[in-house]
């Protein structure tokens, strides 16, 4: 049986890496006693891979996995015996049961979401650089938004492993807007096009004439899609239901 899961990620352990969080999951997995499938050969492992995972710094409530079950009980039970195992800062949210053709979440992901607010840091930087009071930041905040989308072009410096490309990155942007005190952005993920909170937050610090710092600023993914910008887009957990 295919399955796919939603877990959130979420406090202190937005300091570990996509390679610990793994190996958190196949831990987990085991204490639950759940009844996953493993590969055949000299080294089984679980057969179980992640969609889209997140760079250090970023907290989520919409991350996934896909992986396989010898057998299941229900959603529900899974959900919670997963989640007394483990850390009250990753959590199982959901699991669907997924049709024999569906595109693994890994392929499948097309655009995730994010809120971006200030930290504690970001504040002090803004109010002392700019001689702002708390309302005026939020402001100056909102009209950098709205100038940004004014530009014909946004290019940024976008860095790989291998090399380092000026990118426009404009046509990757889905939607950007002031949302609850931050910047709700919608943007291209996957292995086609994709990137990150941290190019559009660099494009935004050049319009304030700073550089981009990590530590001033708290980024949670909201929601992970598959889809498209004509058909629209949909939570990758939409690709299954629950049982």
């Amino acid at each position: 049986m295919k399955v796919r899961i939603k877990y959130s990620k979420t406090g202190p352990l937005k300091f570990i890496s996509h390679l610990d969080v793994m190996r958190y999951f196949q831990k987990a997995i085991r204490r639950a006693e759940l009844d996953i499938k493993y590969s055949t050969g000299m080294s089984p492992h679980q057969i179980i891979s992640f969609a889209a995972p997140m760079p250090l710094m970023m907290e989520s409530v919409g991350e996934y996995c896909d992986a396989e079950f010898e057998s299941v009980t229900t959603s529900d039970d899974i959900i919670e015996r997963f989640n007394n195992v483990g850390s009250p800062f990753i959590k199982m949210i959901d699991i669907v049961e997924l049709p024999d053709d569906a595109i693994n979440s890994m392929a499948a992901v097309t655009a995730s979401d994010y809120l971006v607010t200030l930290t504690d840091k970001g504040i002090a930087f803004y109010k002392n650089h700019f001689q702002l009071d708390d309302s005026e930041i939020l402001e100056k905040v909102s009209q950098a938004i709205e100038d940004l989308k004014g530009e014909d072009s946004i290019n940024v410096l976008k860095k790989t492993k291998k090399s380092e490309v000026v990118t426009d990155i404009k046509p990757l942007i889905y939607d950007m807007n002031f949302r609850d005190n931050g910047i709700y952005m919608l943007l291209a993920t996957g292995s086609h096009e994709n990137i990150k909170p941290e190019n559009v937050l660099t494009a935004l610090c050049d319009k304030f004439g700073t550089e981009y710092d990590r530590f001033m600023y708290n980024v949670l993914r909201l929601e992970t899609y598959f889809g498209d910008k004509k058909t629209g887009f949909k939570p990758l957990s939409e690709a299954g239901n629950r049982f």
